[in-house]
């Protein structure tokens, strides 16, 4: 499949990369490597890296604007479905290729290479160039890393395996990271957020069923200066609270007027209620995103009910 993904590559002179709403490390990475990687390899091709960026992702490099597609190669990364795609009208493109480490959701492309089996998109893309004629170099190989470890949460998620550990060691051994610089790109934060991380360890509301969530207004959120994104980034820092098995905050976004909902599991499988309220995601891992916080209580409600389900079951 690699190779047939690489012949088209080879078949367009301007190619389009896309990923979800929502940049995150890991479809920002695989993006941003790729592009390079394809530029790298076929030097007069015209590649771009689309979507809507964030400040806090700008070790990864620059997005770019494209206008006026004409007989174009779109490749969608890091998304299952076409509704979450970021910035591309895929109705403009002549090809559509789709890479994807998330359950399967629906058909939108030519060419689809799911493996919801990887830790990370950017395991699938570092398993690409290995099996192919894409070049990389030590740059493109550190973006995928950055990626991999952010999306793998340091490799303490279930779709952690001996072959992602192999992947990375075979990088590490290639090109001699400097790993605690790396690590600082992905996990140095600002005090405004560790101010605000405190704040959410003192007013989460935990349920008797083992659901721990938050709701982070806009008020709230410039009071701490921190931006919406940044402040659901911060789902990953409660991993380890015994009384909690699903976690979740809950953020107005007044930029984009929508509530980002961002949610996490140690057991109960949610991605199933993140796509009931207009989001998706992994098993332990999703997001989804609503209009007002009132509609977030039916899907608290939810999440309330699959902990209760779990606890019982277990």
């Amino acid at each position: 499949m690699f190779k047939k993904i690489v012949k088209k590559i080879k078949k367009y002179n301007t190619i389009v990369i896309a990923r979800h709403i929502g940049v995150d490390p890991d479809a920002m990475a695989s993006q941003i490597a790729l592009k390079e990687s394809i530029k790298l390899t076929f030097p007069k091709k015209n590649v771009y890296a689309i979507g809507m960026g964030s400040t806090k992702f700008n070790y990864l490099g620059k997005l770019d604007k494209v206008e006026d597609i004409k007989d174009a190669l779109l490749i969608v990364l890091d998304t299952p479905d076409k509704r979450r795609i970021d910035a591309a009208n895929i109705d403009l493109y002549t090809e559509i290729i789709k890479i994807d480490h998330h359950p399967y959701i629906e058909t939108f492309a030519n060419i689809e290479y799911i493996d919801a089996a990887k830790s990370s998109t950017c395991e699938i893309i570092i398993d690409m160039i290995k099996k192919t004629k894409l070049k990389e170099n030590k740059h493109i190989a550190e973006l995928l890393f950055m990626g991999l470890v952010s999306d793998s949460n340091r490799f303490l998620f279930n779709n952690t395996t001996s072959k992602t550990f192999l992947t990375v060691s075979q990088l590490m051994k290639k090109y001699d990271f400097n790993l605690a610089e790396l690590y600082a790109n992905v996990y140095l934060r600002p005090l405004s957020e560790v101010r605000l991380q405190g704040y959410i360890e003192q007013h989460m509301i935990v349920t008797e069923n083992g659901l721990g969530y938050i709701k982070l207004t806009n008020e709230l959120l410039e009071k701490f200066d921190v931006d919406s994104s940044s402040a659901g980034n911060l789902v990953n820092n409660f991993n380890f609270i015994e009384e909690v098995i699903v976690w979740a905050t809950i953020s107005e976004d007044i930029k984009n007027e929508v509530i980002r909902i961002n949610i996490r599991s140690r057991g109960p499988i949610i991605n199933h209620i993140a796509e009931k309220y207009h989001g998706g995601g992994h098993e332990m891992a999703s997001g989804a995103r609503l209009q007002s916080f009132e509609e977030t209580e039916s899907l608290i409600e939810d999440l309330d009910i699959v902990c209760k389900k779990y606890k019982k079951e277990k």
